[in-house]
């Protein structure tokens, strides 16, 4: 098996990084003080083509693979910024570029590449529904030539910076259903229209982080029937072909936040004089520290794997969610070897290891929690009975 790294990646990394640098620490925590969008980022992300590079060449992208949209991600988050702010923009085309008509491909896949067209919000999640996707309540009912849609949809990140959203509604009553994958469908929605009509509200929900986060009101949305996004009814699996691109890249950004991690807990460590010596001489800081990294090593050849298998058009059901589960715990045992190691100072802002411990623990309950990896494995890896 050859492990060499291409000179492709090295230039991506080096090219991420570079861009990365006109952005440092200070940019990130001005911006977790204020709530702020780190709109200048993404529009220097959009300018060097890094959020075009998994759409085709034919629709003005960069036409690279997973794998090198994952390299791009982890490299942001290793230089200590947050990839989450825009990933979307990366990913969520691809329902669109694999399941959408030659129109609707042709009329937004090239301006999202060229940073003319915003696509990331993505509308799944409902109160009442949470990671149960099948019983979703928000009903869409075609009425002539459009479909009228009601309903709310909760913890849908990024919808006041895009103009775009794709929405997953009910076309068909649940208890009508056989099949219960079927009955929804996919919908593309003007946002910026809805919203200045006053058929979606958007209210911002404060957490934690800067995630910028919202819950939408639905009332009486009016969609064109050609924003139909392939076959009505068959939604769920749309949904589900895009999942294993999205763990792939959220492992990339928890794998790029643990190396982050890392290299400031060593270097701390290893400058930090106590009692005469530096702190990284005693094993209580040391293996914990290398244990991280070892363990983030490892599920980076899980992603590796996973990214792999996705970009030779083989299942990667398992590999991806694995590198999801594998990368989040990894990144979370680093993040606290690093606060360990900085003691006090680790809670103290300008050191930034608390915005990145934040950060990061986001990534083991979403975009799926880890529970729900474990429920995939043991059912349909493992062949086990549904667990409760």
């Amino acid at each position: 098996m050859d492990f060499s790294v291409s000179q492709d990646i090295q230039d991506i990394r080096k090219a991420v990084a570079e861009l990365c640098a006109g952005f440092p620490d200070k940019y990130w925590r001005d911006l977790d003080r204020t709530g702020a969008y780190p709109s200048e980022f993404v529009q220097a992300l959009t300018d060097a083509g890094w959020l075009a590079a998994l759409i085709p060449t034919e629709y003005d992208g960069a036409g690279l693979g997973l794998y090198e949209g994952a390299i791009i991600l982890e490299e942001i988050n290793a230089r200590g910024g947050n990839a989450i702010s825009a990933h979307a923009q990366m990913y969520t085309m691809g329902t669109v570029l694999k399941h959408g008509t030659p129109e609707q491909k042709q009329k937004y896949l090239p301006a999202i590449a060229r940073g003319e067209l915003r696509l990331q919000a993505f509308g799944v999640t409902e109160p009442n529904a949470g990671s149960e996707t099948t019983k979703l309540e928000t009903r869409a009912v075609k009425k002539g030539d459009k479909y009228v849609v009601n309903g709310r949809k909760i913890f849908i990140s990024r919808t006041q910076y895009s103009d775009m959203m794709l929405l997953l509604a009910r076309t068909t009553p649940y208890d009508e259903l056989e099949d219960k994958t079927r009955g929804l469908s996919v919908f593309l929605v003007d946002l910026k229209e809805a919203v200045a009509r006053g058929q979606i509200v958007v209210t911002p929900i404060e957490v934690m982080l800067n995630h910028h986060t919202t819950e939408l009101a639905i009332q009486d949305l009016e969609i064109p029937a050609e924003n139909l996004v392939g076959q009505e009814g068959m939604g769920f699996r749309y949904i589900i072909d895009s999942w294993n691109p999205e763990r792939v890249l959220v492992a990339s950004e928890a794998i790029g936040d643990g190396r982050w991690f890392v290299e400031r807990g060593a270097k701390y460590a290893s400058e930090r004089v106590v009692f005469g010596r530096p702190i990284g001489q005693n094993q209580g800081v040391q293996f914990p520290l290398a244990q991280a990294h070892a363990r983030i090593e490892a599920a980076a050849l899980m992603r590796d794997k996973a990214a792999w298998l996705f970009d030779n058009n083989q299942k990667c059901g398992f590999e991806a969610n694995a590198a999801k589960m594998l990368a989040s715990q990894a990144s979370w045992e680093a993040a606290n070897a690093c606060m360990d190691t900085h003691g006090g100072y680790g809670f103290a802002v300008d050191f930034d290891v608390e915005r990145k411990f934040r950060e990061t623990r986001l990534l083991i309950t979403a975009p799926i929690s880890n529970n729900m990896v474990l429920n995939f494995i043991g059912q349909n890896v493992l062949g086990m009975p549904r667990s409760y």
